[in-house]
Order: structure tokens, then C-alpha cells, then sequence
């Protein structure tokens, strides 16, 4: 993406904020009885363009979400409403930005409000889809896998980023091993 184009889709975000502070990027995919939401950090630019969650095509999310046994059956990121059908949400820290991490603003994750929807909504698990996303989110180191923390009786993952700009950090395990747990609810 060449400079031109961020600077376009930032001024969107802006001029979208700015027409409705309250909009989100990308709609929530909760309610209650999940057993899953993933919970990424913001969506990307791919992501806010297509107004699809982990559209961008280099993104592993989709394909993982099928090769783990998440789902059954591959979709694509413009059918991110079908999740509910397997059980699982999504949702992001930043509701109202989109972008790489270190182009959000500081205050752009809204810690608060995501642990009032993971509360209102109760899913069995809450996933973060990064390190960063995690951290930001539980104020502290984390490492990949089932933390030893929980919100309520919600228990928290950590997974590797499903991003093309993460993709050394890549490992599919925790991935199978939340596929793994989610089966094994009861």
C-alpha cells in the first residue's frame, strides 16, 4: 500500500469518526452463548476497506479457522456474519480506528468497553489474536495459550498474529489447541 493510500483510508477513518463518533469500523459479531470470540487489536486497512474482518490476503485467520478444525467449512472475510453458526464472535480493542498497531493512536484500545461486551455477551472463551492485542488488554507479558486468568467465567488465549506482517512470530499449535478446548466444552 503505497503512502497515498494510508494517508486516504486515515483521512476516512477520521471523516467517519468524525460524522459518527459512536460508529465502529467494523460491526461486533457477539451474543450470547458463544463459545468463541476472537479479539484482535484493530482491523486492518484491507480490513477497514473491505469492511470485512482479516481481509487482507495475506492474513492466515480464514484459512486457519478451517485447517484447525475451528469450523466447518472454509469461508471467506466477507462472510465474517456466518461465524455465529459455529459458535464463535469477533470483536477488536480499537472500535473506531484501523491500521497497523504502531499507527494507532494511544488511546485507540478501549480496554473497558471490551471487557463490558465480553461481560454482557459471557462467551466460554475470549481468544486475542496477538501478543499485543493481549497484553494491551491484561496490562501485562503474556505468553501464547491458555492464560491462567479468566473475566468472569470467560477463560482468555493467546494465539499467534494471523498477519502477513507477523508471519516469524507463526505457529498454528495454539490455534489447533483452542480448537481443541472449544470441542471440549461442555
Amino acid at each position: 500500500m503505497t503512502a497515498k493510500q494510508r494517508n486516504k483510508f486515515a483521512c476516512d477513518d477520521a471523516r467517519m469518526a468524525a460524522a459518527n463518533p459512536r460508529r465502529p469500523i467494523l460491526p461486533d459479531v457477539l451474543r450470547p452463548g458463544l463459545a468463541l470470540v476472537f479479539c484482535g487489536t484493530a482491523p486492518s486497512r484491507a480490513s477497514a476497506a473491505a469492511r470485512a474482518y482479516y481481509a487482507n490476503p495475506g492474513n492466515y485467520f480464514w484459512r486457519t479457522l478451517a485447517a484447525a478444525g475451528l469450523i466447518a467449512q472454509p469461508l471467506r472475510a466477507a462472510e465474517f456474519r456466518r461465524l455465529p453458526e459455529f459458535g464463535i464472535g469477533l470483536t477488536d480493542l480499537a472500535k473506531r480506528h484501523s491500521g497497523n498497531d504502531d499507527e494507532l493512536p494511544a488511546d485507540a484500545f478501549d480496554v473497558p468497553a471490551l471487557k463490558r461486551r465480553i461481560a454482557r455477551h459471557a462467551p466460554r472463551l475470549l481468544a486475542f489474536t496477538s501478543k499485543n492485542a493481549a497484553q494491551a488488554a491484561l496490562g501485562h507479558g503474556v505468553d501464547y495459550g491458555a492464560q491462567p486468568e479468566a473475566w468472569g467465567r470467560t477463560q482468555l488465549w493467546v494465539l499467534p498474529s494471523p498477519s502477513g506482517q507477523a508471519r516469524r512470530f507463526w505457529d498454528a499449535a495454539p490455534w489447533r489447541a483452542l480448537a481443541q478446548a472449544m470441542h471440549a466444552l461442555p
